[in-house]
């Protein structure tokens, strides 16, 4: 679930639920990502962003394995493991008081680092014929090979926006 894509009531539906009447267009009872997740993994991507009351949630939910679905009263109880990914500091945005130390805590149980792009050129052919093959089946198309002359431009160039800069260039 990507948490800078839907608004703040949004986000608290997606992750946990709602139930009919809970808001404008909740129609019926829907479990939320979490829910659905029994037994499971959910990917949690940019958590950093989520605001301060869905952390608290969040928090609950993993010290409990329990929540309530949006405009509900009833606990479900969920057992899913939780990966989270973050492209900010989070020990920089606990100490800004932006992010929930406890929070931080729960969710920095192992931590990988993965160094941007740039970082890490040589990761950059793999990556390239990777993405090539990926999108040439997505999109139905003969396989294709990256020019080699063009590989040395490629390499030049400091990718500021990482592998997601690379895959739409």
């Amino acid at each position: 679930l990507a948490c800078t894509t839907l608004a703040e009531h949004l986000l608290e539906s997606e992750l946990f639920g709602h139930v009919r009447g809970a808001f404008t267009g909740a129609w019926k009872d829907k479990p939320g990502r979490l829910e659905a997740a029994q037994g499971g993994t959910v990917f949690l991507d940019e958590v950093g962003e989520l605001p301060p009351d869905l952390q608290a949630k969040l928090l609950r939910f993993i010290d409990e394995h329990r929540c309530e679905r949006v405009g509900g009263s009833d606990t479900v109880t969920v057992d899913a493991r939780i990966i989270a990914a973050t492209n900010r500091d989070l020990e920089a945005e606990v100490r800004a008081g932006r992010f929930r130390q406890d929070l931080f805590f729960r969710l920095n149980v192992v931590g990988i680092r993965l160094p941007a792009l740039r970082e890490r050129m040589e990761d950059l052919p793999v990556l390239t014929e990777h993405i090539l093959a990926f999108l040439c089946a997505r999109h139905r198309r003969s396989p294709l090979q990256l020019a080699a002359d063009f590989r040395p431009e490629l390499a030049a160039y400091a990718w500021p926006g990482n592998v997601r800069e690379l895959v739409n260039a």
